[in-house]
């Protein structure tokens, strides 16, 4: 367990911040006000390795470990949380494909993967599968080569845009045991879209339905053996939940740095706002409770890393606490500006709203709390 970060780690972790200030954040408001997919930039961003941060390098990947992936993703969310959000969910269906994919597969698809020049998706939410992601109903009949697709995906990040979708079918039976992995690509006969959902924040990518009419995916696009699909999925939400933990905290610490400048600048009743004790509390409870949970983030990715048997258990913790801590230093952040707080040009209020969905992604944080507490009971047994 380390407590300092490498020469190397910080040397990765400044590249990305730098990027993120140079290429991200001056464009953070415009591409959120004209719902933007800065494409560009992000394709821009896997030049320097960030597209496949934690895939083989035998693929084009970087090889890093899920420890600076989390330094890394916090970094460009100071940029923006929503183009943050995003190459953290390619990076994490990336990495399904080099985890679970065969020779060929990986060969196939990951050398453009890591460079982006396409774009993943991960496709487990439905309709009527959220939190009970194991009640999925899109289902696959085999014919021959290929399987026969039906059903409809909801809530997905990047879809309508992005070239390859990682989806969660049925194949077997009701439950987790029934369910697999395909790759399915966006130009697939049968493969449609919905409209791009209005949302409260994460407006510089698109979220999309993915509706699946009798597409005939072949069954070489297959992760794995059939009926380890759950598992697959569930494995990729374990460091996916880390990287947006960390893309929170990007977010908070950009929205604390906003409200400590405005501090410096704001008077009222003759004095700085900075001069103020109580306001002087408010801002180190804030960075307090952001070193905790940055803290807290390092010590489950180097579990994650390290593959110990709490890993998935401290993930989920990291994930909850971090996404909570994150969205309350936004807000208070927020409410250090006053009424400026609530207008678009000075930032706030946007990172507010990009924050606000990170306590219900990649499992809200109640499933989070599920998760840690059927640990800590099966332990106890």
């Amino acid at each position: 367990m380390q407590f300092a970060l490498t020469e190397d780690q910080i040397a990765v972790r400044d590249m990305a911040r730098d990027f993120a200030a140079d290429k991200i954040a001056p464009f953070a408001l415009k591409w959120d006000e004209e719902r933007h997919f800065p494409v560009d930039v992000m394709r821009e961003a896997a030049s320097l390795g960030i597209g496949g941060i934690y895939i083989k390098d035998d693929v084009g990947g970087s090889a890093l470990t899920r420890f600076d992936a989390a330094l890394i993703f916090e970094a460009l969310a100071q940029g923006c949380p929503t183009v943050s959000s995003f190459i953290s969910i390619h990076n994490m269906a990336s990495w399904m494909i080099d985890a679970y994919g065969s020779d060929e597969q990986r060969r196939k698809w990951l050398p453009r993967l890591c460079t982006m020049e396409l774009l993943a998706s991960y496709c487990l939410t439905e309709p009527g599968a959220g939190s009970d992601a194991a009640a999925l109903r899109t289902r696959v009949v085999r014919d021959g080569d290929h399987y026969v697709l039906n059903g409809q995906k909801q809530f997905i990040s990047g879809a309508g845009s992005t070239d390859l979708c990682v989806t969660m079918v049925r194949t077997g039976d009701e439950g987790p045991g029934g369910v697999s992995t395909l790759v399915v690509e966006r130009d697939t006969p049968g493969v449609s879209f919905g409209a791009n959902e209005r949302k409260m924040g994460w407006n510089a990518q698109p979220t999309r339905a993915v509706i699946f009419e009798n597409a005939r995916v072949p069954v070489a696009n297959r992760l794995g053996p059939e009926g380890i699909g759950f598992k697959i999925a569930m494995a990729g939400l374990d460091g996916g939940r880390l990287n947006i933990a960390a893309c929170s905290l990007g977010g908070a610490q950009s929205a604390l740095d906003k409200a400590l400048g405005y501090m410096k600048e704001r008077k009222a009743f003759g004095k700085r706002l900075d001069e103020f004790q109580a306001l002087q509390f408010k801002v180190a409870d804030m960075a307090t409770e952001l070193e905790a949970a940055r803290t807290f983030l390092w010590r489950a990715a180097s579990s994650l890393d390290r593959k110990d048997a709490d890993a998935t258990m401290l993930c989920a913790m990291a994930k909850r606490f971090a996404t909570d801590v994150g969205f309350e230093v936004a807000n208070q952040a927020l409410q250090l500006h006053g009424g400026y707080g609530y207008l678009a040009e000075y930032g706030i209020e946007k990172i507010v709203r990009d924050l606000r969905v990170h306590q219900i992604l990649e499992g809200t944080n109640e499933i989070m709390r599920l998760i840690v507490s059927r640990k800590l009971i099966e332990g106890a047994r």
